[in-house]
């Protein structure tokens, strides 16, 4: 018998993830000095990492032999304070993806349903599909909006998991607090709702779900180190919930899921006010310069407000592959249903004018 005849059914089927292309990679593909490439491919953070997480995570690696706190209890415990819950409505996660994996390990199996808009965030459909789960996926409003409505009407006796992102990735498109909370009071006592809050950091006011949570509605919230903080590549985040909930998380997840070198980063990046705000404050002015550039050239975009700009360029495929010819790496998104759109995250001021000027040279030889 062949590896794909013993294989479990649907894994030769299961969709593969592909990240944004790194910057070694490209310039050995094209040939290109890799010092002379900019990535606005990935929403990581342009200005770097938190200082303090980087002198914290040098320290840890002096006792790089050890293994980590397994229960992550200083993270816990500095998360507890920040965010005025207890210590045990936390679980760590190998980035904010091992979370929804989590979820789909502890609720979902074949016959099961989860809810999501088209053009989500690649991860939540590819996490249903791995269990055997029905991907359920409901239209977006006009202007790439994000329909909550629609997502309840999409909810059924199967349905386990209803998955939501505001600001969504890869639109961008946010959703106001009360329509998200509209949304929690309305979904039935067998939903969950999955709230990714990947890039909650860079929102004015963020909707705050812990009162739902105290009540005993349904509630998982999902954020990580990975943008604002800059700690992609360190692959940390957290869920914060129920202590019941949380408790069952805890029972799937691996021995030492998150090493202690990110441990050590994340509890220092959290005290790291300075440097939030200035990547905040950046951001909102890498924002307006896209925009306004956008505008200028004619092009359509979705109004923003995390750390990425969708912008619609004519064949999304063609302009990301002369883009990247010229050292300018983004992100198509034909894989999520949107082959007209690219993705762009904001970076400096000069990797944004740098983005503009390619893009209007490359537009106009067409």
């Amino acid at each position: 018998m062949t590896f794909a005849e013993l294989a479990n059914p649907g894994v030769l089927t299961q969709p593969i993830y592909e990240p944004g292309k790194p910057i070694d990679t490209v310039a050995r593909e094209l040939g290109l000095d890799p010092t002379g490439i900019i990535k606005l491919a990935s929403n990581e953070n342009p200005h770097g990492s938190s200082p303090l997480a980087i002198a914290a995570a040098q320290r840890a690696l002096q006792e790089a032999n050890l293994y980590p706190d397994g229960g992550y209890y200083s993270l816990r415990q500095k998360l507890s304070a920040k965010l005025g819950l207890g210590m045990d409505q936390f679980v760590m996660g190998n980035g904010s993806n091992e979370l929804i994996e989590l979820m789909g390990h502890a609720f979902l199996a074949p016959g099961a349903e989860c809810v999501m808009h088209q053009s989500a965030f690649i991860v939540y459909k590819l996490v249903t599909l791995m269990f055997g789960a029905k991907p359920v996926e409901v239209s977006l409003a006009a202007g790439l909006r994000q329909d909550l409505p629609a997502l309840l009407a999409a909810v059924t006796p199967k349905t386990k998991l209803v998955f939501l992102a505001s600001p969504a990735n890869p639109t961008g498109a946010t959703s106001t607090a009360e329509e998200i909370m509209a949304l929690v009071r309305a979904l039935p006592p067998h939903v969950i709702l999955v709230m990714d809050e990947a890039y909650v950091d860079f929102l004015d006011n963020a909707p705050d779900l812990r009162p739902l949570i105290a009540e005993g509605k349904k509630v998982i919230c999902l954020r990580t180190f990975s943008k604002i903080y800059g700690l992609a590549s360190l692959r940390i985040g957290y869920g914060y919930a129920a202590p019941e909930l949380i408790a069952i998380l805890q029972r799937v997840r691996q021995p030492f899921n998150v090493n202690a070198i990110a441990s050590a980063a994340a509890v220092a990046a959290l005290d790291d006010e300075e440097f939030v705000t200035k990547c905040r404050r950046e951001n909102r002015v890498g924002l307006a310069q896209l925009g306004a550039g956008f505008t200028q050239l004619g092009l359509e975009f979705v109004p923003a407000q995390g750390n990425f700009v969708l912008v619609k360029v004519g064949d999304g495929g063609a302009a990301f592959d002369a883009l990247q010819r010229q050292g300018v790496i983004t992100r198509p998104v034909k894989g999520y249903g949107l082959p007209e759109w690219l993705r762009v995250t904001v970076g400096t001021q000069a990797q944004n004018e740098r983005l503009l000027k390619t893009l209007a040279s490359v537009l106009a030889k067409r």
